[in-house]
C-alpha cells in the first residue's frame, strides 16, 4: 500500500511550507540519484561476493581503498591508485552488514540533500565529503597501511549537512518536506534545541564506535570513525556553499 503526502517537486524547486503545489508521491519515493548510488554500492559489494576470486577482491580494496600511506610515498613508486582512491573507497564495504546500515541512512538524510541541492550538486558535495573524510583521516594516521572503506564518511557530511536545515526550532521533523526549509545560520543551528540533541547524539554514536562498539561492524573490524567525524564537520560547515539559493 502507498502512503501518499502533498509536497514540491522532487528537485527542491518551489515554496517554503504552506506553498505545496498540490502534487502527491509515494512516501517511500527517492531522489533518481540516491538510487543509483545505492544500485552502485550492492552492485559492487555483490561481484566482489559472487564474481571476483579472493585476489582480485583484494586487489580491489587496495586499489580503491583509502590507504593514509600512500601520500607519505614518492608517486613513482607507486600505482596512481592515490588520485582516485579518496572517493572510490565510498563504493567499497567490509560487508553486508556495514553497506546496511549505511544504505540505510543515505536513504534518510541523502534523499532529502538530493532534494534540495539537485542531482549534479549532489554529486560534487558526495566527492567533496569523500575527499575531506578521507584527508581528516589521514591527518590523524598518516602512516597507516590499512584500506578505509565505506560510505560512512559521506554519510555523516549528509547528516551534517541536514542539521542546517531540516530541523525547525518546534521541533516537528517532516521527511517530505524538510528540504523546503530555509537554511540556518551557523549562529542559528547552534542554538536551535533540537539541532543540539541530533548532534550530541550523533556525537555519542561515533564514540561508542571510538571505543569499539558499531552496529555493521564485522568481528575484529576498525571502524575510522575519524572519517566520519570530519565528513559531518564538512557537511554541516560547507552545506552553504552548496546551498545558495536558500537563504536563511
Amino acid at each position: 500500500m502507498n502512503f501518499n503526502q502533498r509536497r514540491s517537486d522532487d528537485n527542491g524547486d518551489g515554496p517554503y511550507p504552506g506553498g505545496n503545489t498540490g502534487q502527491r508521491v509515494p512516501m517511500f519515493n527517492m531522489p533518481a540519484v540516491v538510487t543509483w548510488l545505492l544500485a552502485i554500492m550492492w552492485l559492487v559489494q555483490i561481484a566482489r561476493d559472487t564474481v571476483l576470486t579472493q585476489q582480485q577482491n583484494f586487489t580491489l580494496v587496495i586499489e580503491g581503498g583509502f590507504i593514509p600511506l600512500r601520500y607519505s610515498m614518492d608517486s613513482g613508486d607507486q600505482s596512481l591508485a592515490w588520485l582516485w582512491t579518496p572517493i572510490t573507497y565510498s563504493f567499497l564495504h567490509g560487508g553486508y552488514g556495514h553497506l546496511i546500515v549505511n544504505s540505510v541512512w543515505l536513504m534518510a538524510f541523502g534523499a532529502i540533500v538530493a532534494r534540495r541541492i539537485g542531482t549534479t550538486t549532489f554529486l560534487v558535495f558526495w566527492a567533496l565529503s569523500a575527499v575531506c573524510s578521507a584527508a581528516f583521516y589521514w591527518g590523524l594516521h598518516q602512516d597507516s597501511f590499512i584500506p578505509v572503506i565505506g560510505a560512512s564518511g559521506v554519510v555523516s557530511a549528509l547528516m551534517g549537512a541536514a542539521a542546517r536545515f531540516a530541523f525547525p526550532k518546534d521541533g516537528r521533523f517532516n521527511r517530505m518536506n524538510a528540504h523546503l526549509l530555509p537554511r540556518n545560520s551557523l549562529q542559528s543551528a547552534l542554538t536551535n534545541r533540537t539541532v543540539l540533541i541530533y548532534v550530541a547524539v550523533w556525537f555519542g554514536v561515533n564514540a561508542l564506535a571510538a571505543v569499539g562498539f558499531a552496529a555493521g561492524a564485522a568481528d575484529g573490524t576498525r571502524i575510522a570513525w575519524e572519517a566520519h567525524v570530519g565528513g559531518f564537520l564538512f557537511g554541516f560547515l560547507a552545506f552553504a556553499f552548496f546551498d545558495r539559493d536558500r537563504g536563511q
